[in-house]
């Protein structure tokens, strides 16, 4: 997977997020269902952009980006900046 795929994904993800958030704020607010598919949504964000991290510092120091990997939900989840 490549930049331009990645930022692809992230924009599809960040479209579906605003509806979903969209939907929340209104009567009745989202199913579970919704719910839980906006979590899988964050989730997914931050594991592109930690990819994308990734691709970015082994390019910097040399390194092959295609070497990075998608982190695991409760790895990428516990980042605190």
């Amino acid at each position: 997977m490549g930049e331009q795929d990645i930022f692809e994904d992230i924009g599809g993800l960040v479209s579906e997020e605003r509806a979903l958030r969209a939907r929340s704020a209104a009567e009745p607010g989202l199913s579970a269902e919704e719910r839980s598919r906006l979590r899988e949504v964050e989730i997914r964000l931050d594991q592109c952009w930690d990819l994308l991290r990734q691709r970015r510092a082994l390019s910097e120091f040399g390194d092959d980006p295609s070497l990075a990997e998608v982190r695991p939900a409760d790895e990428v989840e516990g980042y605190q900046g």
